[in-house]
Order: C-alpha cells, then sequence, then structure tokens
C-alpha cells in the first residue's frame, strides 16, 4: 500500500471521498441546510448547535472552518439566518483560501425561508459541478492521515481490537503515512508510557499538561460525571486505570511526534509524518468532528458496544466481542479472544480493509447510519475557573 487513488484538492490534500458541506452557521437554518442537502447528493450538513454568538464560541468555529478544510470536502455553502453575530464569511472566509468553492447566503437577505431553499440549490449547483470535476490522482500513502478511536470498550477492546489497530498504525508509519489518537482522559495513569515514546522532553510536557487538563475538565470537585460507561462496566472492565491501558494499545508503539491541540485559539496539525496523540474528545460523534477537523481521511474504531459513523469522514469499524460482530462490523477480531488467531494476522485485515476504503470502497455501513456531526465547545468560563489556558 504505497499510493491511493484520490481527490487532488487545490491546497496540496487528496481526499478518499467528494462531499460537499452545507454549514448551517447558527442553529436556526438547519431547516434550510437540511432541505438544500435533501435535493443535493454527496452532501453533509454540520449545524452549530451552540447558539449563534460568536464570543466564547471560538472553538467551535475552528472546527467547523477545519473540517470544511479536510481532504474529503471539495467545497461548501454557509448559511446563516441573518440576526445573530456569526456572519457566513467569517466561516467561509479560511475555507475559500484554501481554493475550495464556498458560497454564502443569509435567510434574512434573501426574504424568507423558501426563497433561501430555492436560491441556495441554485448556488450548490457551481459546487457541485466543480466537485465533478476535480481530477483523481494517485497519491503517495504519505497524504493518508488515519484518525484511532475507541468507543463502547470491553475486555475485548484491550485484548484484540485494539492492540490489532495499534499494530496496524505502526505498519502504517512504517510505510510513510500518519495517524492520530485522541481520549486523553483514557490515557490517564499511561504517563510513564507515553514518557518514553515523546520524541523530546518538551512533548512529553505537553502531553503530561493536556492529560491533567482534562482530568480537570471531568472531575470537578462537587460533581458526579462518568468517566466510564455503564457498558464499560457491563463488558467486564473494572477501574480507569484498565480501561486506560486498553486504550492505550491502540496507539501502537511509535514514537509521538506532537499531541495537537484543539481549543479556542489554535488547531494544529501534524507537521511531519509519524504518531500523534491530540485534544480530540473521548465522545464519539464529537470526536468524528475532531478528527475531520484535524485532516483525517478515515476512522480506525474498535468497539465492544454499538458504534458511531460519521458523513465526511468513514469509520471502520474493529470489534473482538463475538456478541456484536453482524452487518456493521468491518473487521472481526473475536479469533484472537479465542486463541484461533493472531494480532499480526487481523492487523493485516485492518490494513487491507483500509487500502481498500480508501481506494474507493465503502465501509460496512457508510452509506446510512449516522450519529449527528456534534461540534464540542469547551465553557471558557470553566476554563477559567479552572485555570486551563487556551494556548
Amino acid at each position: 500500500m504505497q499510493t491511493f487513488r484520490g481527490y487532488q484538492r487545490a491546497d496540496g490534500s487528496v481526499g478518499i471521498r467528494n462531499l460537499i458541506m452545507i454549514i448551517a452557521a447558527d442553529e436556526c437554518a438547519e431547516g434550510i441546510a437540511r432541505a438544500i442537502s435533501e435535493k443535493t447528493p454527496g452532501s453533509v450538513v454540520v449545524t452549530n448547535y451552540n447558539t449563534c454568538m460568536y464570543g466564547g464560541n471560538e472553538e467551535m468555529i475552528g472546527t467547523m472552518i477545519n473540517a470544511a478544510t479536510n481532504p474529503n470536502i471539495a467545497g461548501a455553502l454557509v448559511i446563516n439566518m441573518g440576526c445573530g453575530s456569526i456572519a457566513p464569511d467569517l466561516v467561509a472566509g479560511p475555507i475559500r483560501a484554501t481554493g475550495r468553492p464556498v458560497e454564502t447566503l443569509t435567510c434574512i437577505k434573501e426574504s424568507g425561508t423558501v426563497s433561501t431553499i430555492r436560491e441556495g440549490l441554485k448556488r450548490i449547483a457551481a459546487i457541485v459541478d466543480h466537485a465533478n470535476a476535480t481530477e483523481m490522482v494517485d497519491a503517495p500513502i504519505s497524504k493518508l492521515f488515519v484518525g484511532i478511536k475507541c468507543g463502547g470498550s470491553d475486555t475485548s477492546s484491550g485484548i484484540a481490537s485494539n492492540p490489532s489497530v495499534g499494530l496496524a498504525a505502526d505498519k502504517l508509519i512504517d510505510m510513510g503515512a500518519s495517524a492520530v489518537a485522541g481520549e486523553l482522559l483514557e490515557l490517564l495513569g499511561c504517563e510513564h508510557i507515553l514518557k518514553e515514546r515523546a520524541v523530546t522532553p518538551e512533548v512529553f510536557e505537553k502531553i503530561e499538561q493536556l492529560i491533567s487538563d482534562e482530568e480537570k475538565r471531568w472531575h470537578v470537585e462537587g460533581t458526579q460525571v462518568e468517566t466510564m460507561s455503564v457498558g464499560n462496566s457491563i463488558g467486564g472492565l473494572t477501574t480507569i486505570e484498565e480501561k486506560s491501558l486498553g486504550a492505550l494499545a491502540k496507539t501502537g508503539s511509535k514514537p509521538i511526534q506532537d499531541i495537537l491541540r484543539i481549543n479556542a485559539k489554535k488547531l494544529e496539525k501534524p507537521e511531519v509524518p509519524g504518531m500523534y496523540l491530540s485534544e480530540t474528545t473521548m465522545l464519539c460523534g464529537g470526536s468524528a468532528m475532531h478528527f475531520a477537523a484535524l485532516g483525517c481521511q478515515v476512522i480506525l474504531w474498535t468497539t465492544g458496544g454499538a458504534g458511531f459513523n460519521n458523513p465526511i469522514v468513514p469509520v471502520i469499524r474493529v470489534s473482538g466481542n463475538s456478541q456484536l460482530i453482524n452487518e456493521d462490523i468491518d473487521i472481526d477480531a473475536t479469533g484472537i479472544m479465542r486463541g484461533e488467531d493472531s494480532l499480526e494476522n487481523v492487523s493485516e485485515e485492518i490494513l487491507k480493509t483500509l487500502a481498500g476504503v480508501i481506494n474507493g470502497e465503502k465501509t460496512a455501513i457508510e452509506d446510512f447510519g449516522y450519529a449527528y456531526c456534534s461540534l464540542i465547545q469547551k465553557d471558557q468560563r470553566v476554563e477559567r475557573l479552572l485555570s486551563i489556558p487556551a494556548e
């Protein structure tokens, strides 16, 4: 797997899908965006449901903008109502700077919902034409960036699916690709291992600080917040440390080049090929949007429970839970649990499936069963109270 067939973008990135994003810059424009999307094949709706105010929503706006510049996106239509503080050009400008075609619409200026939908269908037609004319190229594997996520973790996750994905990630890094994992709270207790993998002491200090910051957010004194789900416990996990060691396995063993921040002031992206950590949330729907914003074209997702799907970034599902194996699962790792298969064999199956997906093959449930495109927004007032700087 030295190359893949993808869509060449003006900014130099290469997508494995050729989609159009319709952005509702405020929640009141959701219905308009959906109506336009229903008549536009290959379109994806992303809605800001955090309120139409800009101040305090900078992290969410950054995620939305960067998701629209994901390699899988060919162009965008940005819609707002016109009575809030998020102007369409605030979102459209940075997207347009990457060479993607972008159109904007304001419902008040278009004299209402019906006329805005009508005008939106006219304007998105030009973006569709651009997408259809996009050149496909044979791209080097160095253009591939893979997101790695676990969810619904159980006993089989740490024994079968996570280490299989970790080994596949190691092989991808050796080929010249890049990969990124998040879920910092689920790396709690693994700092001593991460210290040995960080490429510099400064990178480890950053990792240690960001894990500590995430712990603060989830363990505010006086609150009862779950950091292990009921499904985790039913699945056989007994402590957060046990869950953390299983989660760590999916990151493989390669050196960690950096930990990518996602906050109100910046969203960092890889500067050199290799393995990365990130502030990608452990919440599934939101994590997919973080991976999209970081620039990942595809996600490897391990599970002992059910699952999520994302319309921007295809999700390859890997499971070692025999009770879960069904038409939704792309990779069956249950043979490891029975002692009939090996991590080596399953990692090769993962790479084989990944090769098909990045060359246009669909994942098991790619065209349906999507999770909402959740836009995570850390409350800046809480951040200030916890003394967490947005650097």
